[in-house]
Parts: C-alpha cells; sequence; structure tokens
C-alpha cells in the first residue's frame, strides 16, 4: 500500500495524472412565438443584447436555434443552448444582466415591451448537467453552411428516476455515447435534466451537414452490430418510455 500511495504521489506531483474535467451545466431556454414581430424582435435581442453580454461574461459557444417546423407550424420555437460551469452561475446570469449598461441599452426594447407586445407567448428553462463521461461541450466539426445544417435534439423520457439511471449508465459505461463518436454524429453534449417539464429525462443534440447526411448517420446506426448488441441486452430494456425528436438549424448568428 505504502508503494502505491507513494507511486501516485509522484504521479501527481510530475503531472502525468491529471483530474476529469468537471461535469458542466446548461442552462436551455425555449421561446414560444405566433409572429414574424415576435421572431424579428427574439433575433434583435439576442443577436445584439444577449449573445454579446453573455460573451462579455466569457461565455463563448452559446447556440440559438430554431426548429424546423416553424415555416408551417402555428406555435413556433427558438432554442437558446447556454454552457456554465456551475449552478451559480445560473442565477450570475441575470444579476450581470441587470449591471450590463450595453445589454440593457441594446435590449431596451424585448426588455421594456408593452404586455400586449412581448417578443414571444411563452418561455421555457430547462437546467441540466453533462454526463461523467461526456463533461464538458463539444463544437460540432461541420463545413457546410448553417442553413443548410441540421442540429438533432432528443428528449428520452423514463417511466421512473430508477429507470432513468439505467438509461444513463447505458449512454456512460454500456458505451452508447462511443458509439454516436465511433459513427461521428457530431454530438454537442449529453445531460441529465435536473430540472424540467418531461422528468425524469435526459437530452442529447446531433449535428449533420443537412437532412440527408442526417438520415445516413442514423442509417448506419440501426445497422450497426455494436448497437444491436447494446440495445438487445436484457439490463437495458424498457428503459425510454417516450421520445421527442426536435430538428433545429442554427441562426446566422449562433456560435456554432
Amino acid at each position: 500500500m505504502f508503494v502505491s500511495v507513494l507511486t501516485l504521489f509522484f504521479a501527481l506531483t510530475s503531472g502525468r495524472v491529471t483530474a476529469a474535467p468537471a461535469r458542466e451545466f446548461y442552462q436551455l431556454t425555449v421561446y414560444h412565438f405566433a409572429t414574424i414581430d415576435q421572431e424579428q424582435a427574439l433575433d434583435t435581442y439576442l443577436q445584439l443584447a444577449l449573445l454579446p453580454a453573455l460573451h462579455r461574461m466569457n461565455i463563448k459557444s452559446v447556440g440559438v436555434f430554431k426548429a424546423i417546423t416553424n415555416d408551417t407550424a402555428a406555435a413556433k420555437k427558438m432554442y437558446v443552448l447556454i454552457p456554465v460551469k456551475s449552478l451559480n452561475a445560473v442565477a450570475d446570469i441575470t444579476s450581470k444582466l441587470s449591471n450590463d449598461k450595453e445589454y440593457q441599452a441594446k435590449g431596451a426594447a424585448y426588455i421594456n415591451a408593452v404586455y400586449n407586445a412581448a417578443a414571444y407567448t411563452r418561455m421555457e428553462t430547462i437546467l441540466l448537467q453533462a454526463f461523467s463521461l461526456a463533461p464538458v461541450m463539444q463544437l460540432p466539426q461541420l463545413k457546410g453552411p448553417k442553413k443548410e445544417r441540421v442540429y438533432e435534439l432528443r428528449s428520452y423520457e423514463s417511466a421512473t428516476e430508477k429507470i432513468f439511471q439505467n438509461k444513463v449508465h447505458m449512454f456512460n459505461e454500456g458505451d452508447e455515447i462511443g458509439l454516436f463518436k465511433r459513427l461521428n454524429f457530431n454530438a454537442i453534449f449529453y445531460a441529465e435534466v435536473i430540472a424540467g417539464s418531461n422528468m425524469p429525462n435526459l437530452m442529447y443534440m446531433t449535428s449533420f451537414e443537412n437532412k440527408a447526411d442526417r438520415d445516413a448517420h442514423w442509417k448506419s446506426f440501426g445497422a450497426d452490430a455494436q448497437w444491436k448488441t447494446l440495445s438487445a441486452k436484457p439490463e437495458y430494456k424498457n428503459n425510454v418510455s417516450h421520445i421527442d425528436i426536435m430538428f433545429l438549424r442554427p441562426t446566422d448568428y449562433s456560435d456554432y
């Protein structure tokens, strides 16, 4: 025992052992809106006020996405994904924005909107914590124009908290994350929802050059021998009770 502790000491002091990255948190805000005027108001606020203010807080990788179905849906949605290092940082954002004069000036139309001219019909916030084996966000390695990209946000619900943890285990220790990585799904995050309306659930986001690229990746996934073996394991049966799939496209001013 003395030898192993001594060996560990020298490894730590020599820099050969590094601590695993802390698990990030994500604030996902969903804006529900109905009109072109609301969409323009949100775009103006996010592009000119919120994102620059977050960048000044050293929050650099902020994603802004619109549901691809917005063109035909009556209830339209816009998603803002903000990575933070701690839950305290979520509260800090609000306090820092209230003291940011440039944000207050450039976001004035959104902030001071009257009761019958708000930039949205409703908004919701979901808080998430990154998986242990995917502790930090990964920016996608895509080459095509943003207007053609498809970002796929998935929510997997489970019947109980214990069954939910089984699905999280399937992603981590079961190496479903590794399968997505090997097949080059350009996953941005995998996370457990810690506050939201569809709990217990997890969410993750993958990204593709276009819809055809997305479909080809999922076809490969379904045919993959590792997935067939993993999904057939009895310990992982029935660990998902409902799936929501949201197809998104990044705005021109999104950080990725």
